[in-house]
């Protein structure tokens, strides 16, 4: 079926080739004021200024009964959340009044909580249970603009709930117009029974998990959180190039409250992202510049929730980095999938252009989760995910006005999200 959307007032990201965007070029962001677009078969087939459309207004290829009017919208590529936890199984808003009254985040896990607390709430509930929660939050997403995923496990902490939460991955992957990644996650802590024994947890993520994961292809990248008092750059290792032997990538959290080395470790790794990187040294900055391939996914909204400094995104911009935005959707630092908030913050906190944080949410998210041939711009045979915005007076009041939902609709694949 083909639809032609008219009178776009700015058509945003438009472009021929893919590119990962770094330093300077982040915030180039190519646009066409007054513009139109062809969708064929829910791809992007044609776009252009409107006067080239009105002169060939005889063309058949042009003519369809299937029009959308954009008088005064702007229309951008749907985000892509690089960085998500959105299967879980309960809110944490208790841990949330432990903070405000000055526990801190390493004091709440050692007494259980945190990633444990989840842990437990998942492993009490049902496969069906949970799909059905995350199918709710992941259809929220949707129509908050978020046309790509990727989401973690690491709220199960034994074989059967890490295996429990990647099905439940794999059943949204199926049912779901949303393009989806899949990251195993079973190294973001370690369970109360093995905190005197890492080597017997690693064994049992080794030799248990991974091969069923392998057999029912049930993740795309594997990922360590890799923190004092969580897993050391050697622990991250071994788990890291134990996934890697079935076909699964790195993805590394790195640097969320300290530099250990996990930067380091994801480099040797050739990970596809590190992620949080709050805390770096000058010499974290200087490895992860315009010489390394791969992504720097910031996720500022965890800062904020966490009270804790905003990632330096400046100076990874001038070191020449790659940065991608993510939400860090999670009970525990970060309870909320709005991608929109996020660019807001990261323009708010980190003092990032506009142009620069819309490009690093669609762009550089989509080269996160190594989706760039499909979304993350306005090209001619990438999905026709698509964000209508209200009538605005500039892409800029975009996180200006930060506590306004300025969505009007969200389109994925060709078809609006109900």
């Amino acid at each position: 079926m083909t639809k032609l959307i008219t009178n776009i007032k700015q058509l945003v990201g438009v472009r021929q080739q893919n590119k990962l965007l770094r330093g300077k070029g982040l915030a180039e962001l190519p646009s066409i004021e007054n513009a139109y677009l062809i969708i064929e078969d829910g791809l992007i087939a044609e776009y252009g200024p409107m006067k080239n459309l009105e002169s060939e207004t005889s063309n058949a290829k042009h003519q369809t009964s299937n029009t959308i009017d954009a008088t005064d919208q702007f229309i951008l590529p749907c985000w892509c959340d690089s960085h998500t936890h959105l299967v879980f199984a309960a809110s944490r808003e208790e841990e949330f009044v432990d903070k405000i009254k000055g526990t801190g985040y390493a004091e709440i896990a050692a007494k259980g909580g945190g990633i444990l607390n989840s842990a437990k709430r998942l492993n009490d509930i049902s496969e069906a249970q949970l799909f059905d929660l995350s199918w709710k939050r992941l259809a929220e997403i949707a129509r908050l603009g978020t046309g790509a995923v990727e989401i973690k496990s690491g709220y199960g902490l034994t074989v059967e709930g890490e295996l429990k939460m990647l099905r439940v991955i794999k059943k949204l992957k199926e049912k779901s117009a949303l393009s989806i990644k899949s990251t195993f996650l079973g190294a973001h802590n370690y369970p109360i029974e093995y905190r005197e024994d890492h080597k017997g947890y690693i064994d049992l993520i080794v030799n248990e998990m991974l091969p069923v994961i392998a057999v029912e292809k049930l993740a795309d990248y594997i990922d360590v959180f890799c923190e004092n008092g969580f897993f050391s750059p050697a622990e991250a290792e071994i788990i890291c190039r134990a996934g890697m032997s079935y076909g699964l990538k790195p993805k590394l959290h790195v640097n969320q409250l300290n530099s250990i080395g996990g930067v380091q470790i994801g480099i040797e790794l050739n990970a596809v992202s590190l992620d949080h990187l709050e805390v770096l040294t000058d010499d974290d900055i200087k490895l992860v510049s315009s010489s390394w391939s791969g992504v720097c996914t910031l996720l500022p909204t965890a800062a904020f929730f966490l009270g804790v400094p905003f990632q330096p995104a400046k100076k990874l911009i001038e070191a020449g980095c790659a940065i991608a935005l993510a939400t860090d959707y999670n009970p525990g630092s970060s309870p909320s999938g709005n991608m929109s908030l996020v660019i807001a913050m990261s323009c708010i906190g980190m003092k990032m252009l506009p142009e620069e944080s819309i490009n690093a949410a669609t762009n550089n998210g989509a080269w996160a989760i190594e989706l760039q041939h499909e979304v993350g711009s306005i090209t001619v045979g990438k999905k026709a995910n698509l964000i209508f915005t209200q009538p605005i007076p500039s892409l800029a009041y975009l996180p200006y006005s930060f506590g306004t939902n300025l969505i009007d609709r969200v389109m994925i694949n060709g078809e609006f999200v109900s």
